[in-house]
């Protein structure tokens, strides 16, 4: 029971056709350029989508009347925390590359949006998603497929950095919940409160593929 386009969120004759023809009642975007190394390289394509194509989305949700536009951001946008602590939704923004950056830019425009124009904006951030199919840019699909192939692992220095990881279906039904029932102009946060360090998920990784492989 749904509709699949596969469009550009910049394309704004595209955006608008689809919203006219389908008169949605909610909009969740979770459409970004999402990796911090490419954003290094060429932060280009960062702005494009995730600021010009959000402001595309914005308006075409305030010409339809939208009742709930739900943005996907992340927990990135607070910058680099202590060990084991867990922002809330009130702290200061201070994105520490381009990816955050962009996506603290978003998160900026459609609380401007929400002033300006009163628009039902709500915020979820969250901490990093992992799950089937992922992307193999992404850490644990890393992780996986080097230790598989038997190739060494990447991790960053001394594999020290701590993350907070939540499962992809956990996500989908914290998405569920506040798009239906977040309070309008509410930030919320999703997370396990759970930390590990990079280094910790390389060694369950290695030893989860060792008893499934039957290897030592």
């Amino acid at each position: 029971n749904y509709r699949f386009v596969h469009g550009d969120i910049c394309d704004t004759a595209l955006v608008e056709e689809v919203f006219a023809s389908e008169k949605p009642w909610a909009v969740v975007n979770l459409a970004a350029e999402s990796h911090v190394d490419r954003s290094i390289s060429d932060m280009t394509p960062f702005l494009h989508t995730n600021v010009l194509g959000l402001h595309n989305l914005l308006d075409a949700s305030r010409s339809h009347d939208v009742k709930r536009f739900l943005q996907i951001s992340t927990d990135e946008v607070y910058g680099d925390s202590a060990a084991g602590v867990v922002n809330n939704e009130d702290a200061c923004l201070a994105p520490g590359n381009p990816y955050s950056a962009s996506k603290a830019s978003a998160d900026l425009i459609c609380q401007a949006f929400a002033r300006t124009f009163d628009l039902p904006v709500l915020i979820i951030r969250s901490t990093n998603n992992f799950g089937p199919n992922q992307y193999p840019e992404k850490l644990i699909p890393v992780l996986i497929l080097s230790t598989m192939k038997g190739n060494p692992l990447p991790l960053y220095g001394d594999g020290r950095q701590e993350r907070d990881w939540i499962y992809v279906g956990d996500a989908v039904r914290a998405i569920k919940l506040v798009v239906t029932e977040g309070q309008i102009g509410s930030i919320y946060n999703i997370c396990t409160g759970v930390h590990h360090t990079n280094y910790e998920i390389a060694i369950q990784i290695c030893n989860s593929l060792a008893d499934v492989m039957g290897v030592d």
